[in-house]
């Protein structure tokens, strides 16, 4: 039997121009052995959604610097549920104070990292936590 693959999409919500830690990110889950969707700078939360919900993937990783965390994911997870994708774990990580996640983890995003954590940390909770779409285990 074939191994169902998990596929991630990799996005950067908002105007943060900074993606350098996506594309490390990405390319240690890509490394890890999952197949890696990079959208790029400067998505809009319709973007992400619809890239997501295109591609059919499994887990949205979100990459915020600028702040806006509070108001772009939880209309990520807002949109995602309305297209009827809200099984899709989305997770973040960036410059997030520690007041705020609680509230994001409300919103459902899944697991919010913060400066400081490894890679290895991501691909852990990644293995751990997002599996195939409608396959059970």
């Amino acid at each position: 039997m074939v191994e169902p693959h998990v596929r991630i999409l990799v996005a950067k919500p908002g105007l943060d121009g900074h993606d350098r830690g996506a594309k490390i990110v990405a390319r240690a889950l890509r490394d890890a052995g999952y197949e890696v969707i990079y959208t790029g700078l400067h998505q809009t939360p319709e973007m992400i959604v619809a890239a997501a919900v295109q591609e059919d993937v499994d887990a949205i990783g979100l990459s915020i610097l600028s702040g806006a965390h509070n108001v772009l994911l939880p209309r990520i997870t807002a949109m995602l549920h309305d297209q009827g994708a809200g099984d899709i774990k989305v997770f973040c990580g960036g410059i997030i104070p520690d007041a705020d996640i609680p509230g994001l983890r409300e919103a459902g995003i899944a697991a919010v990292f913060t400066p400081g954590t490894s890679l290895e940390q991501i691909v852990a909770w990644v293995r751990d936590n997002v599996k195939p779409r409608g396959v059970t285990a």
